[in-house]
């Protein structure tokens, strides 16, 4: 098996493979590179997790993925969905694929959602369309969909407006259940919500992937939550993925010295050291339009060498199915500084 094939899907044949994303390049017209040479694929089943801070090129991988990226952007590479490749479909194919084989949750259902038409309405739409159904089968339809997120069918009638956050959350959640697609891209699905209907959100998310088997690309910074629901985790920066392995490994053991920031930027319940000495970030990821050179995280790493500077850094191997495109992949990470308040806090 080579190490393409233990990329951010994991160790699972190609073949069952619903997504797999090879060597994908994304420039905007301005040239602005915003992802890189970027591998990842998803099965059946099974649920991969996209981190990073924003301006990383999170949300353009995932807007890439359906051809959603606007008029003069740059896109190479492959990505295949069910070994189809998307970016040599003509569009009636592509419009074909969109909601049927492979739908998005956005981030921001407020804005997501038309604001003068009822939901029921806009959940139905694509139904009409790709799945041929009739009004009456649509409303049906409708109905089931929104009780299987967890609302009563009577909501329909409702407009976006008089629905709470976690309501219209779930909401887009059923839309894109709508026409039983293989793959959901859930893009930031919980950021506005208040942490119990988050955590309500993400369970609903875990039992819809596995009751109907489907594969889930779920994107956020939050590394915590995405190591909670999600099965591996792929770290970006600067448009590349420079961590990737098991869920809880690259949380609680990240072998890049970007993976082990985002970690500790959140404050674990019971330990003392990063509820009194949290470890941030200073700066902030580069302007994709002017890298900087070798790794493009030298200039905000605390563990850098000489090298670093001029020497671009590929995935290695850094454990079992885990890599790292970092000089110490190999080893345990140098300790990190603290600022001298903050270690003295802690203890």
């Amino acid at each position: 098996m080579s190490k393409d094939d233990v990329a951010a899907g994991g160790a699972r044949p190609a073949e069952q493979r619903l997504l797999d994303v090879k060597n994908l390049e994304v420039t905007y017209a301005n040239g602005a590179a915003a992802v890189r040479g970027v591998h990842l694929s998803v099965g059946a089943g099974q649920k991969l997790g996209v981190a990073g801070e924003s301006g990383c090129g999170k949300s353009t991988l995932a807007l890439a993925l359906l051809r959603l990226l606007p008029a003069g952007t740059k896109v190479s590479g492959e990505i295949l969905l069910d070994g189809e490749d998307i970016l040599t479909m003509k569009w009636g194919r592509v419009r074909a694929v969109r909601w049927a084989g492979a739908s998005i949750v956005f981030q921001g259902a407020m804005h997501s959602l038309n604001a003068v038409h009822r939901i029921g309405d806009q959940i139905a739409e694509p139904i009409l369309l790709h799945k041929k159904a009739t009004q009456t089968g649509a409303k049906t339809k409708v109905g089931e969909l929104l009780e299987h997120v967890g609302l009563p069918a009577a909501r329909a009638d409702a407009y976006p407006h008089e629905l709470s956050g976690g309501q219209r959350q779930r909401v887009m959640i059923a839309m894109a259940l709508a026409c039983d697609p293989r793959l959901i891209i859930a893009d930031e699905p919980t950021t506005a919500l208040d942490v119990m209907i988050q955590a309500q959100i993400l369970r609903l998310i875990e039992q819809l992937v596995a009751e109907q088997d489907l594969g889930l690309m779920m994107i956020s910074h939050d590394l915590a939550v995405l190591s909670d629901t999600c099965d591996r985790l792929a770290v970006m920066y600067a448009g590349r993925v420079v961590e990737e392995g098991p869920a809880s490994e690259v949380y609680e053991n990240a072998r890049h010295p970007y993976g082990k920031a985002l970690s500790a930027a959140f404050p674990r319940i019971g330990d003392a050291a990063s509820r009194f000495a949290p470890r941030g970030l200073p700066g902030d990821p580069p302007d994709p339009s002017a890298l900087p050179t070798g790794c493009t995280f030298h200039p905000r790493c605390p563990v850098a060498i000489d090298s670093c500077a001029t020497d671009d850094q590929a995935l290695r191997d850094a454990g079992p199915q885990h890599r790292s495109a970092c000089v110490h992949a190999g080893s345990q990470l140098p300790a990190q500084p603290t600022s001298a308040s903050a270690a003295e806090s802690a203890s």
